[in-house]
């Protein structure tokens, strides 16, 4: 999007240069007839060229071939059209001022782009740490791409040795095997594992295969993927080789992370603007009710496993720990202050988590966090638990507007929880996160478990 927008900026600005220059009014129509065609005739020798389509993450150098390709298709097309289509003196110098206009701006637009989507690559990814299952063929060419591709945003920590097969990676970045692969997860900061080892054909396929290259018949082979990993998977590229992410969400699209990041950056600063108010009130009447702080900041377990920290009105005289902290609030707790136990029933106290939203740690609609002792006990007892860090947690859920939310002392309620946020997150869209909002507002079910 990011690089159609940036071509078409530039045939837009060239067009108003030549426009400028235009006072006839005959002339400036005819100039709107060339801007349209040159538009129509970009957009299609680039959809052709699959200029819009270059990884964002590969080097820009496929970038600049792909768009000299197109910037010479047009020039071929545009000496075709004054080849069979004389043009006028006027128009002439409308179509030269475009096609000389295009690599002078298209230039410094097209840096303008490239480094806005580095930005956002530092800004929003940081260092993704990869972790290869398999030592073969397969697991070099793995370490191949992310070289060439992902440069200093992408660390490969090493690989997970998964036996039979002939090993051509360094030995000493052999970081364990199936065996000890558990361990090494849980000591070692890993945001992906690649699976890189060949898959064994059987006997009857290439049987199969034989008789078919002995009559000339032409072979499909459908490897099956939806027993292997289920219903939730996607057919990808991992640069020039073919992959699957096994585990594909609603949010791993990119239309629908940016409509949601857009949503949450908007709500939340205009929820703070709005709310500035009450913070004051609030912040007045916490100190002079009980000594401490106006905010208690604890630490939470965001996306990816990383902790942060959270911004919440004091509703106690005496908090527990903000880091390492494991004493659960109770029914009837006697730290909860009066204002805190209004705060805490209404959920007002979380009102300052929209600034973590602004930061960037949190969205407005997700998983609620919890404190790293909850977060291993409920790693450690509940299946899939961890899905539901694969993306940012948020300030309400649908789990909080179900009644799961407060206490996880049963299984019951802990798998409650867990299944309601990955059930959040596999059927995510824009409509469900406004119906949580409203409902986390309005509802009673919201609030019967807060205390």
């Amino acid at each position: 999007m990011l690089y159609l927008g940036g071509d078409m900026l530039t045939i837009v600005l060239i067009s108003c240069i030549a426009f400028y220059f235009i006072n006839d009014k005959e002339y400036q129509q005819t100039a709107w007839i060339v801007l349209v065609v040159t538009v129509f005739a970009w957009t299609l020798i680039s959809y052709w060229i699959r200029l819009q389509d270059s990884d964002l993450y590969s080097k820009v150098n496929l970038r600049v071939v792909n768009y000299i390709k197109t910037y010479i298709l047009l020039i071929g097309i545009v000496v075709a059209l004054y080849t069979f289509f004389p043009l006028s003196g006027e128009t002439k110098n409308i179509v030269a001022a475009i096609v000389l206009g295009i690599p002078i701006i298209g230039i410094p637009v097209n840096l303008l782009v490239v480094n806005t989507i580095e930005h956002l690559r530092n800004s929003n990814s940081g260092t993704k740490y990869t972790l290869v299952a398999g030592v073969g063929d397969m697991a070099g060419n793995v370490e191949k791409h992310l070289q060439r591709h992902n440069g200093s945003h992408s660390k490969l920590k090493g690989f997970i040795d998964c036996k039979k097969e002939e090993c051509v990676v360094p030995q000493d970045r052999v970081v364990g095997d199936l065996d000890t692969i558990n361990e090494y997860l849980k000591t070692n900061s890993v945001d992906e594992i690649v699976i890189a080892i060949p898959v064994k054909v059987s006997k009857k396929v290439k049987s199969i295969i034989a008789a078919a290259d002995y009559h000339g018949v032409r072979v499909k082979y459908i490897p099956d993927y939806r027993g292997l990993f289920g219903d939730s998977y996607k057919m990808t590229r991992y640069g020039e080789l073919d992959a699957i992410n096994v585990r594909q969400l609603p949010l791993d699209e990119d239309y629908a992370f940016f409509l949601k990041n857009s949503f949450d950056k908007i709500f939340s600063a205009s929820a703070l603007l709005a709310l500035f108010p009450l913070f004051v009130v609030l912040a007045i009447m916490i100190k002079l009710e009980s000594p401490g702080p106006v905010f208690y900041c604890p630490i939470r377990i965001g996306k990816g496993g990383k902790p942060f920290k959270v911004f919440k009105f004091r509703s106690m005289r005496e908090n527990d720990a903000a880091t390492g902290g494991t004493m659960s609030t109770q029914v009837n707790d006697p730290r909860i202050t009066k204002l805190g136990s209004v705060l805490r029933k209404y959920s007002l106290d979380e009102l300052p988590q929209f600034m973590n939203v602004l930061l960037g740690d949190m969205s407005v609609v997700g998983p609620r966090p919890h404190r790293g002792f909850l977060n291993q006990k409920l790693q450690e007892s509940v299946d899939k638990y961890m899905i539901r860090h694969y993306f940012k947690p948020g300030i309400t859920g649908w789990a909080q507007v179900n009644g799961w939310r407060g206490p996880t002392e049963t299984d019951e309620q802990r798998k409650q929880r867990t299944m309601h946020d990955l059930w959040y997150m596999e059927k995510w869209s824009f409509g469900l996160d406004i119906k949580i909002i409203y409902r986390t507002i309005f509802s009673r079910k919201t609030h019967k478990s807060a205390y």
